[in-house]
């Protein structure tokens, strides 16, 4: 080996890029254009109450969770601090450590060792991983500690704080703040060879308003004394602990916010990198009150004598609301255990949960009676409310969450005592085999929840046989069966048929966006002679399950179903008679007219695939269609007007905040990827109704060929009959013509993080993150057809829209997705994965009924024709199934099965219509 690398130039290391490299399991770096970094500060047992008891009482586990949440809430470092006079600091330290080091959700972070002992810090150095900061080492013992100090954090890898504190004490004047960080500076970098950007000075922020004049300048002085330093000490950074800042106002949660943020403002305008903060718990400069903003802005930069009297004077006005508008913590906190649950139930206030929760515990003594009093009290009331109108469903998830965690606390007393809680009734939810989509069925599950019912969720892509095993286990009252994509509606009638076929008694309740009354009283409900019931959305699903568990009105709802389904078969049955079509010949006669002699189809500036991943998602947030986002929670109306709605106006503005913070979150922690290819390739229409997409513009080769679908429907006047080929050129006019095809995903990471929220029983934000990534692929199609438009394509490179016009589709072109009316067949999807080799580019699978995983995916077709539009293929008649049949070289029956929702016509094998 010596031999053969003998006088080879050694390599030379790539120099690393300039700023503070720190990491856990994660690298982590702070460079010139980092953006503010958050340290969290509630792993400290001298500034929070709740850690501190939990570390002395051992609670390592919720100590933990902690940790956890304030990752989740947008935490960049973790400072751990265990100085407290009955703990063994160093040992505590060491084993909350090594706990960290087995979660890796947590341990990806870089660590902040905080303590006043140096054998504390020092024992922390030897267990953590990764390259930590020392918080902190100073100048009050002299220069030769503090060196022998720093070069202890250099031989252990670690980044220093270094406080504003030398021999003469504390630094409070800017003069003073400058002259320690300086002096501290030269001695690390002069002396031992610090690399600058490894020194983070904090050079001490202290309380302001506390009523005495000469604290009035504090605020000002940490601005100013930190423009200074990062002008006179290169390279070093500045940090600070926020909370001290407003320590005169505790209590008064509002207006410890304001203030905050209003430091933080001018604090890193004036360069400031870092702070240890609540990350959770930072108000937005912006939406602070004009007046409470103003006021604390002349108690910060110490504009005026009197400003402290000004903000007292107002700040009573805000402490009984925090940020919510929810009764202020002083006054709620006060009252009886069991009013404290049921109101943090109501409110969706979990941060105290598990505290009341045992505190309720040691008065009812059974962890049973707990959950069947007072919880189920709290979760009644808000079953009420939301029933009447007065709650709506954010805040019900967020009950929901507050619930989940109360009964996780219980459940290891629960298994110890063998006990149960009673229920209204046991409910089995899961989405259908080979479908991935389950918002709206984790909604049913809440609501369901929330009115006392047990509810067992099997998850998303369940076999039948699955959910029938799951159903005899838990002895279940209901099964729910879910779905989105249109073959979902097969396996439901297939669920139905297995559960006649194996004896089954109980109701099967029927829902999501492809279902309808008419198609489950027609294709489902025949095959099970127990009742089946289509549930439109969430806010019906109690009063079914209510009405089918009851004995006194069971069986009225039934006869009222039974008669109801009646009508929806003889509907249909007419339908089918009265039904006319086109034969498939006339159809095609009626196509669109193009004069391809005079008609040049653009050609792509940039033809070929494309491949785009790790996409940054903050470009697509621009790019969010927020109406359907607000949907989803059942807040339907459009986007802005939702958030001046006179109903719930208010309760959209606090979703659209949340959704606003978890973006910014995701933007900065990048735990969210969104991945595409797409590809722009020569393309000739084929035989009516098919496209052929070729390797070359000569059309040498054929890659693939699209077998299309064509409407029907006889229509009035001269409106032709469509298919997706009428917008490409038939191949025997020799127009060059292009199609493209796409697929894109905004979903990468969702798993990890979806797990990391059911694991705290986090049902919001399990919630808000899957109806976010939903958002963000359809906003990823939208921002990636205006490109291939503008640019790739270029046909329309003069377009210049805004994203309400993208919305309305106020431009050239379409994109029909496999499975939606223009495009109705599924099996398009292969042919797109095989095109683009869209899995290995992106991520994204296909499951066995073709739905895509991850589920905040969307892919499709782009057209470029100006009279290119979206239309609803619809019902097709029998000779057009079996001309389809042939062009894919398939049986009828596969392909029957295939387009059953666009069947006109009853298969053979259905001819005649079962009625229950």
């Amino acid at each position: 080996m010596r031999a053969a690398v003998d006088g080879l130039t050694p390599r030379v290391p790539v120099p690393p890029e300039p700023g503070c490299h720190l990491s856990g399991l994660e690298a982590f770096s702070i460079g010139a254009d980092s953006l503010f970094v958050n340290v969290g500060e509630r792993c400290n047992v001298t500034g929070s109450a709740l850690f501190k008891r939990l570390i002395i009482e051992q609670d390592y586990d919720a100590a933990l969770k902690l940790a956890r949440e304030q990752v989740d809430n947008g935490a960049q470092i973790i400072d751990i601090n265990m100085d407290e006079g009955l703990l063994d600091s160093v040992l505590a330290m060491q084993y909350f450590l090594n706990l960290i080091a087995s979660e890796p959700d947590i341990s990806r972070l870089p660590l902040m060792i905080d303590s006043s002992r140096w054998e504390v810090i020092e024992a922390g150095l030897r267990c953590v991983q990764g390259k930590s900061v020392v918080n902190s080492i100073s100048l009050k013992a002299g220069e030769d500690e503090f060196l022998r100090q720093a070069r202890l954090c250099q031989r252990y890898g670690a980044a220093v704080v270094v406080m504003a504190f030398d021999e003469r004490g504390q630094a409070d004047s800017i003069e003073r703040r400058v002259e320690i960080c300086g002096r501290a500076y030269h001695l690390l970098v002069d002396d031992l060879g610090f690399n600058p950007a490894d020194i983070i000075f904090d050079p001490n922020i202290f309380a302001i308003a506390t009523g005495m004049p000469e604290h009035n300048h504090f605020g000002l002085a940490f601005i100013e004394a930190t423009r200074a330093i990062k002008a006179q000490l290169p390279g070093a950074l500045v940090s600070g602990g926020l909370s001290n800042v407003s320590f005169s106002f505790r209590g008064n949660n509002p207006v410890r916010e304001a203030i905050h943020a209003v430091f933080l403002y001018h604090a890193i305008q004036a360069g400031m990198d870092m702070g240890i903060v609540n990350a959770g718990q930072l108000a937005i400069y912006a939406d602070i009150p004009p007046v409470l903003r103003e006021a604390v802005e002349d108690v910060v930069l110490n504009r005026d004598a009197n400003a402290t009297e000004r903000l007292l004077a107002i700040a009573d006005s805000y402490r009984e609301q925090d940020s919510e508008g929810e009764i202020a913590m002083a006054e709620w906190r006060t009252w009886p255990v069991d009013q404290r649950l049921q109101h943090a139930l109501v409110k969706g206030i979990a941060d105290h949960i598990e505290h009341d929760t045992a505190e309720a515990l040691q008065v009812v003594e059974s962890p049973l009676k707990l959950i069947e009093g007072p919880l189920m009290d709290g979760m009644n009331i808000v079953g009420d409310l939301f029933g009447a109108g007065k709650m709506f469903l954010p805040q019900v998830v967020k009950s929901a969450r507050v619930m989940k965690k109360a009964v996780a606390w219980l459940e290891p007393l629960m298994q110890a005592e063998q006990a149960k809680a009673s229920s209204a009734g046991k409910v089995l939810l899961a989405t259908a085999k080979g479908d991935v989509h389950d918002i709206g069925k984790n909604i049913v599950g809440v609501v369901l929840q929330c009115n006392g019912y047990e509810v067992i969720d099997l998850g998303v892509m369940v076999p039948a046989e699955t959910i029938f095993r799951a159903a005899r286990e838990h002895r279940v009252d209901l099964i729910g069966i879910s779905g989105l994509i249109t073959p979902s509606l097969e396996e439901m009638s297939h669920v139905a048929k297995e559960m006649q076929r194996q004896g089954f008694q109980i109701p099967l309740l029927i829902g999501g966006a492809t279902t309808s009354k008419m198609h489950t009283a027609v294709k489902i409900a025949p095959h099970y002679e127990q009742p089946v019931v289509y549930v439109p959305d969430a806010s019906r699903c109690v009063a079914v399950a209510s009405q089918l568990l009851s004995d006194r009105r069971r069986e009225e709802f039934l006869a009222g179903l039974n008669e109801e389904y009646g009508h929806y078969r003889e509907r249909f049955q007419a339908r089918l008679e009265q039904r006319e079509f086109l034969g498939l010949s006339a159809a095609r006669s009626n196509r669109l007219q193009t004069d391809w002699k005079n008609y040049r189809p653009p050609l792509p500036q940039q033809p070929g695939i494309h491949k785009l991943t790790d996409f940054p998602i903050a470009t697509l947030v621009d790019y969010i269609d927020w109406t359907p986002f607000f949907s989803t929670w059942q807040l339907r109306a459009k986007f802005p007007r939702v958030l001046e709605h006179d109903e719930f106006g208010a309760e959209a503005r606090k979703l659209y905040a949340d959704a606003q913070s978890t973006l910014e979150e995701w933007i900065d922690s990048g735990c969210i990827k969104a991945n595409a290819v797409y590809g722009l390739l020569p393309a000739n229409s084929v035989d009516h109704d098919d496209i052929e997409i070729y390797a070359d513009r000569e059309r040498s080769r054929v890659l693939a060929r699209v077998t299309g679908l064509r409407q029907q429907a006889v229509h009035p006047g001269d409106r032709p009959n469509l298919s997706l080929a009428d917008f490409i050129a038939p191949r025997e006019t020799s127009c060059s013509d292009y199609v493209g095809a796409f697929a894109v995903t905004a979903g990468i990471g969702l798993d990890r993080l979806i797990a990391r929220y059911e694991k705290d029983h986090d049902v919001y934000r399990v919630m808000m993150a899957k109806a976010l990534c939903d958002r963000l692929a359809e906003a990823f199609a939208e921002y990636l057809h205006q490109q291939v438009r503008t640019r790739d394509w270029g046909y329309a490179d003069d377009e210049n829209l805004d994203n309400t016009a993208l919305i309305k589709e106020q431009y050239r072109g379409i994109r029909p997705a496999p499975g939606y009316p223009a495009n109705p067949d599924h099996q398009q999807k292969i042919v797109i994965w095989e095109l683009l080799d869209v899995e290995a580019v992106t991520g994204i699978g296909l499951t066995e009924s073709l739905a895509m995983w991850p589920a905040a995916s969307v892919s499709g077709w782009y057209f470029s024709h100006p009279q290119s539009q979206y239309f609803a293929v619809g019902k097709i008649a029998r000779d057009q199934v079996v001309d389809y049949a042939q062009r894919r070289a398939t049986t009828l029956a596969e392909a029957e099965h295939n387009l059953a929702p666009n069947l006109g016509y009853l298969p053979a094998d259905q001819d005649e219509l079962e009625v229950a």
